[in-house]
Order: C-alpha cells, then sequence, then structure tokens
C-alpha cells in the first residue's frame, strides 16, 4: 500500500516531547528562507515545518533555555535557525486572531446568534450548539443564558456552562462586524466544530479553559472539522 502524501497524514509529533496528536490540534512552526522561526498556526506555509503540542510556560522555558532551537534544528536538518525570544508571544497573537477570524466567518455566513435576547431566545429552542460570553460579560447574564442553553439542551441540572473566552466585548465587536458582541450562540453543528477547534487551541495554548467540544465529539468518533467554510 502506498504511503500517502506528508501533507495528507493527520497526526503529528512534538518536537519537544515527542508526543503524538493531530496536526489539527497542534501548532505548527515553518522555517523561512533566511532561517527564522515563525508561528504557522493555519499550516499553510510552505516547506520545512515542525509542529508542537506544548502550553506557552513550556515554549516560553524552552526557549529560553534553548532547548527549542536544538529540536528545531535536529527537524529541519538544515544548519542555524533562528528562534525569537517572543515566539511565544507571536504564537499566542497568532492562535488569537485565528479564532477571532474564524467567529468573523461565522458571522458572515449567518452560522451564529449574538444579542443577549436572541441568543436566549435561540438557546431555549435547542438550536445553540455552542455557547461563548466575552470575557468582560456580567456573571448574571452569563448564567440566565446558561440556564436558556441548557433548557433547550433537555440538559437542566448539569451544570453546562457556555465559555467565557479570553476576548473582550470590544475585540468581539470587531472581529464579528457587530455592535457590543456580549455573547454568542453557535446555531451549526458544523460550524460549532470549526469555532470550537480554533478557540480551544488558543485557550489551551494560554492554559484557560476550553470548550470541550473536540474531546466529547472524538469520544464518538468524530474528527475535528478542517479550517474552511
Amino acid at each position: 500500500m502506498r504511503t500517502p502524501p506528508n501533507d495528507t497524514v493527520s497526526e503529528r509529533t512534538c518536537v519537544l516531547t515527542r508526543a503524538k496528536g493531530d496536526r489539527a490540534r497542534l501548532v505548527r512552526l515553518a522555517l523561512s528562507p533566511s532561517g527564522d522561526v515563525l508561528p504557522d498556526v493555519r499550516a499553510r506555509a510552505p516547506g520545512r515545518g515542525a509542529w508542537i503540542a506544548v502550553d506557552r510556560p513550556a515554549l516560553d522555558a524552552a526557549v529560553a533555555k534553548g532547548k527549542l532551537k536544538g529540536a528545531l534544528q535536529r527537524a529541519f536538518k538544515d544548519g542555524e535557525v533562528a528562534v525569537p525570544e517572543d515566539l511565544g508571544a507571536r504564537i499566542e497573537t497568532a492562535l488569537a486572531d485565528d479564532a477571532l477570524n474564524r467567529l468573523g466567518l461565522e458571522a458572515r455566513a449567518s452560522t451564529l446568534v449574538t444579542g443577549s435576547e436572541r441568543v436566549a431566545e435561540t438557546a431555549r429552542s435547542g438550536k445553540v450548539s455552542l455557547l461563548l460570553h466575552a470575557a468582560d460579560a456580567a456573571e448574571d447574564g452569563n448564567r440566565r443564558l446558561d440556564q436558556a442553553w441548557r433548557v433547550g439542551n433537555d440538559d437542566e441540572g448539569s451544570g453546562a456552562r457556555g465559555l467565557v473566552l479570553s476576548a473582550p466585548r470590544a475585540m468581539l465587536s470587531a472581529a464579528l462586524g457587530r455592535d457590543n458582541v456580549v455573547h454568542i450562540g453557535v446555531t451549526d453543528r458544523r460550524a460549532a466544530d470549526r469555532v470550537a477547534l480554533a478557540i480551544d487551541r488558543w485557550h489551551a495554548f494560554i492554559g484557560l479553559p476550553t470548550t470541550g467540544w473536540l474531546a466529547e465529539n472524538s469520544a464518538k468518533g468524530q474528527g475535528p472539522a478542517a479550517h474552511d467554510v
């Protein structure tokens, strides 16, 4: 049987820990022609790449101690590589941008709703697959929508709650091109896959709670959705 091309293999190995994982959940590092190591969170840059499956504190420590540089030199087999001291910050920014861009795409595709009352009504009708709150949303508003979501999912008493994002309402409003975005209800299941993938990679990297959506789907034998629309 022929071995599939490298870019179609879903599993990758972290250059630091040697742990294997689905490429959709890891972060790719690309090597520029000048030898600079750059984040490639959408895994689209040409040329050689290496993958990491660690959070930012672990990455920052590996950069400071020179461990990442050594691992990348072995992975790239291309002589000297330049690892920027702020690589962790660059990856965090890139992951945040990717998640916010994904939300913006879904807003334009009409696969989500915003506005407290509209989200509450849609959630109670069982049409919200994924519920998100801004970082600066009021706790009482979150609780009210969480309860509506549980009712709509026939899940009362479970304690299920929407995810509080690492982004305030101003940032969400800019990303979605809408005014005062405090709560978001993703109404399409495949859109929820795409949004959860982007958010979970971002939050996992910076050590914040994730949606849990991907782990739940993996348990059901469903892989993460691709970054497409």
